[in-house]
């Protein structure tokens, strides 16, 4: 297959390093089908244009959380695009997250992630060949269908998120995969992370997959303290880092 070029994160953590990046922020909209959809765009000071990235919340919507880790990577350098999946819903409790999830049309999640791609494409800030994905719970899993519909896509990095295992599926991903994972989460649980794993192995893509021993669902997630855990989540960024540098400057190849 054919892989795009990479492109490199800065060392980044939850606690940003001295001298980051001022960032500036506004709320964009872009055409999605039919429809106009709204987002929350982080764009960096200084002379791009600059890699990008889709950051995709979890299942309770696009929350502050997930637009401080936008924030914090735009700090390191990135325009980064945190889209809204939910058209302006929020959920408050597990309950309502559930119903939002479940009544999310997977076909226009999709299509809102692949039109993201699009209007990244056509900001003067960003280098349209390098663009990523990461996400997080459902986002996760909304990650590995960016890869899977985005051809172009540099960059996957998906956090316990739902998998596929279906070759068919899994012969259309042109990025470079980075997986992590808890061991304790019942939702996803490792049998079903080896699996896609080996699938995607055989399929001759690029996959780098982290279980974490004692680590649940939404492990890197602070606002969540019964599931958070510190060193996973410190260790799970590491990993992120080292995933974006190790391709630093890397051409399009066949591999």
């Amino acid at each position: 297959m054919r892989a795009a070029a990479l492109f490199f994160l800065l060392p980044f953590s939850i606690a940003l390093a001295s001298g980051p990046a001022k960032v500036g922020s506004s709320t964009v909209h872009y055409t999605s089908g039919k429809d106009t959809v709204r987002a929350e765009i982080f764009i960096p000071e200084g002379k791009g244009p600059f890699p990008a990235i889709i950051v995709i919340h979890e299942w309770l919507g696009l929350e502050d959380w997930t637009k401080e880790q936008a924030k914090g990577l735009a700090a390191r350098g990135y325009v980064t695009l945190a889209v809204d999946l939910y058209r302006g819903k929020v959920a408050s409790n597990p309950e309502m997250a559930h119903e939002l999830m479940r009544g999310l049309p997977e076909d226009r999640a999709v299509r809102d992630l692949v039109s993201a791609s699009e209007y990244l494409k056509t900001r003067p800030e960003v280098n349209p060949k390098k663009l990523a994905s990461i996400g997080w719970c459902m986002g996760g899993g909304y990650s590995l269908q960016a890869a899977l519909n985005i051809p172009d896509l540099a960059a996957c990095v998906i956090c316990y998120g739902r998998l596929v295992t279906d070759s068919a599926a899994i012969m259309k991903i042109h990025s470079p995969i980075l997986g992590l994972f808890g061991q304790d989460d019942q939702g996803i649980p490792p049998e079903s992370v080896r699996e896609f794993e080996a699938a995607a192995k055989k399929a001759g893509k690029e996959i780098s997959v982290t279980i974490y021993p004692g680590a649940g669902h939404r492990f890197m997630n602070a606002t969540d303290k019964g599931s958070y855990r510190k060193s996973a989540a410190k260790d799970a960024w590491s990993k992120i880092n080292a995933f974006f540098e190790r391709f630093r400057g890397r051409q399009n190849r066949t591999i």
